[in-house]
């Protein structure tokens, strides 16, 4: 995973970085959004409709190993589970693709609202940056796209394993056959969509969400639809806020199944770095510029974190 190649770009990632530190203060060792968060290991398996959209490896093989993250926002790692603070939820899966002669890998990276807060690094920087000093009402008055972000709903699961993720940036898929299709990621449960209100919300403990994956699992695997929104022509592809109609084509791409909470947590949650560009053949990311800026974020705070 390098670094993008675009100083620029590099700049605004590492000062989002900062600015995120210092709206939720320094915590070594954990990531500056996301803190909290668990590590699961379990399988993918794709379908035929897959394979037919997207050459990569993940796609054609019978089945793929995966390491999955649920996680809660803002950059505190001992955030309360009952704090709406902690919405949206975080879900990276992490597609193993070989171990040998060097590791192979690409990622998936969601949240569980249909939305992001602008549509390029600086954007987001901006919106952060108020967020840190106090002028968060003003910059909202003129940002209609944050402010559309900050309003959405965004109600508390009662489980990881009963809540719906987004990918935030399109995608290309490119067929065996070169065939090109523009795709967003949406991730479904199984067990269907739950939430709570406040006084639910009320009776649970402060780590109700990650006490109950282990408690999940001795019943069976936590399982998801991985699907796939697909573009028609005049459908924006480079602007994360520009939202397809809801009447576009939605595809089944395989099932995730969680089967087992991931070992040595503290050490393997300090090491990951997920990565929001594909960088696998059959899949390409899209003109999307707040994605070479995200990976930025995701490897330079990485390197931090690696590093306490």
């Amino acid at each position: 995973m390098p670094l993008p190649s675009d100083e620029k770009v590099v700049q605004t990632s590492s000062a989002i970085v900062s600015t995120l530190h210092g709206i939720f203060g320094p915590h070594p060792g954990f990531r500056p959004a996301h803190a909290k968060g668990v590590l699961l290991k379990g399988t993918f398996t794709p379908t035929e409709a897959a394979k037919a959209l997207s050459k990569a490896p993940h796609f054609n093989n019978a089945s793929t190993p995966v390491i999955a993250r649920f996680s809660s926002s803002t950059g505190i790692p001992e955030l309360p589970d009952t704090d709406p603070n902690g919405n949206p939820r975080g879900f990276a899966i992490r597609f193993v693709l070989a171990e040998t002669p060097r590791r192979v890998h690409t990622d998936i990276v969601t949240h569980s609202v249909d939305g992001f807060p602008g549509s390029n690094g600086q954007d987001a920087l901006e919106f952060f940056t108020s967020l840190k000093d106090g002028s968060i009402g003003d910059y909202l008055a003129s940002h209609p796209k944050a402010l559309a972000f900050v309003q959405a709903p965004k109600p508390t699961p009662s489980s990881f394993g009963k809540e719906k993720y987004f990918g935030v940036n399109a995608f290309k898929f490119i067929a065996a056959n070169g065939k090109e299709t523009f795709i967003r990621y949406r991730i479904v449960p199984e067990a269907g969509e739950e939430y709570l209100d406040e006084a639910a919300l009320k009776d649970k403990s402060p780590s109700f969400l990650y006490d109950g994956v282990p408690e999940l699992l001795q019943t069976g695997p936590i399982v998801f639809k991985l699907k796939a929104q697909i573009a028609e022509d005049g459908d924006v592809t480079d602007d994360n806020t520009a939202k397809w109609p809801e009447e576009r084509q939605v595809l089944e791409l395989g099932t995730i199944k969680l089967e087992s909470v991931g070992d040595d947590q503290a050490a393997q949650q300090k090491r990951i770095i997920f990565d929001p560009i594909p960088r696998v053949e059959g899949i390409e990311a899209s003109a999307d510029p707040l994605l070479e800026v995200r990976a930025g974020i995701y490897l330079l705070s990485g390197r931090e974190r690696r590093a306490a």
